[in-house]
């Protein structure tokens, strides 16, 4: 018998065509994109028999069932029907910057944002979105949001587009610090900046009421940030501990920026939720940060293709990754030895990485952490996650989650070399199958 849901048609801008439905014994099973809200119906769903990796461990042949955006089922059952295929939750990406030119490489990254309305950036940002929800990445989390990101991801939950769910943590940055450096100093339309313990209460406030889902501050430099150094200091202590303090009054997560140790550090002692890039703790911090659970998202391939030039960079930024990653790989394989939860977090922005490039950074974590295929889906569903807050929600294909996932060819908790796009049969994002189709 046929699966109890197969999408074999979807209506594109230019008009319907057809699509066979997937074949678990061929590996060219053919794709379409669902980009408009009203084409992809919430549907209830049932697989029987496909063999499932359900974000903690494989489960063998299984009847998958979901209903809308929940799976009721997943029971297990004594055959697999498609031996080749296999079904993962959804991936879930803890750092992305969603607004960038969709673009790519065509158009100028410093100047871009300046040049481009915010209308149109938006446009941008849901192409983005939606191209990593066709690359099996069902999550995003935004770290340098404002209203831009809400709306979109208010859109995307209210059914108006189709796409992935969106978190947005918007940013608390000082003058002069890594988020106001992306900005050229002859500019006077920038980010709002937040100095004194004071003014960093108020500016996490405002952003709760905007409806972020949580705050991002920077406790060191960066590496695109024109004009400062990754070690240097941002925020005092006394700004730090207001911005944290604040932001968990108002039940929202903090996500410290930090290259330098003594970035680290100051996340750590300001009680920071997760770590982003993470690049230069010491063998104590990552004691620290295993100890208390903390995760970290390492962003692996961006730092790499800035600091071998791979993209178009300017030269500060080119040496300063080139420092950052020189002795990175030691530190983050003995970091990951002593149990510290290295989760999904690419810095996707469609310029320096690409929203899809999401497989390629966890096979990337198997060569430089040492993780396993496992331990690498791990870091890309159910502990991804955890990160965010939303572990009792997605990332497990257990009965009362969320229905995103995703079907694929081979075993990837076996081999690396199956998280792969290339092996993606379909994506089901909220019970929507929104990119191929299920197997019959």
């Amino acid at each position: 018998m046929p699966a109890s849901v197969s999408v074999t048609a979807c209506r594109l801008s230019w008009g319907w065509h057809s699509a066979p439905a997937a074949s678990g014994g061929s590996q060219g099973s053919a794709r379409l994109m669902l980009n408009v809200g009203m084409d992809a119906p919430q549907v209830t769903g049932k697989l029987d028999g496909i063999e499932v990796w359900d974000g903690v461990s494989a489960l063998g042949p299984v009847r998958l069932c979901w209903d809308g955006d929940q799976i009721t089922a997943a029971e297990p059952l004594q055959a697999a029907r498609w031996p080749g295929l296999c079904a993962i939750p959804g991936l879930i990406d803890t750092h992305v910057h969603l607004v960038g030119s969709a673009e790519g490489r065509q158009t100028d990254f410093a100047t871009w944002p300046l040049t481009t309305t915010r209308e149109e950036q938006v446009l941008h940002g849901a192409a983005h979105a939606i191209r990593a929800m066709h690359a099996g990445v069902t999550t995003l989390r935004d770290m340098a949001g404002d209203s831009a990101q809400i709306a979109l991801g208010r859109a995307f939950d209210k059914g108006i587009l189709v796409g992935p769910r969106v978190l947005t943590f918007c940013v608390v940055g000082m003058t002069a610090g890594h988020h106001d450096l992306f900005t050229p100093a002859a500019v006077a339309q920038r980010p709002p900046t937040a100095d004194g313990p004071d003014a960093c209460r108020r500016l996490v406030r405002t952003w709760a009421r905007a409806g972020a889902d949580g705050i991002k501050v920077a406790t060191s430099g960066g590496v695109l940030s024109a004009g400062d150094k990754s070690g240097w200091r941002n925020y005092t202590g006394s700004e730090l501990a207001a911005i944290a303090d604040e932001a968990h009054a108002l039940s929202m997560r903090v996500a410290a920026h930090a290259h330098s140790a003594a970035g680290v550090r100051a996340a750590l002692e300001a009680g920071a939720d997760s770590i982003e890039h993470g690049t230069e703790m010491s063998a104590e911090q990552a004691a620290v940060i295993a100890e208390r659970g903390i995760p970290v998202a390492p962003t692996l391939l961006i730092n790499e293709a800035i600091a071998q030039a791979r993209v178009p960079v300017s030269d500060e930024a080119r040496d300063k990754a080139a420092l950052l990653v020189r002795e990175r790989d030691e530190r983050f394989r003995h970091a990951a030895g002593r149990g510290v939860g290295f989760v999904l977090g690419t810095d996707a922005n469609g310029f320096h990485v690409d929203f899809g490039d999401q497989m390629r950074e966890l096979r990337r974590m198997h060569e430089v952490l040492g993780y396993d295929a496992g331990q690498c889906l791990r870091a890309g569903t159910s502990g991804a996650a955890q990160a965010i807050g939303l572990g009792d929600r997605i990332g497990r294909l257990a009965q009362g989650y969320g229905a995103d996932i995703v079907i694929m060819h081979g075993r990837p908790w076996l081999e690396t070399a199956d998280i792969d796009t290339a092996r993606i049969v379909a994506v089901i994002s909220r019970g929507k199958v929104v990119a191929g189709a299920l197997p019959e």
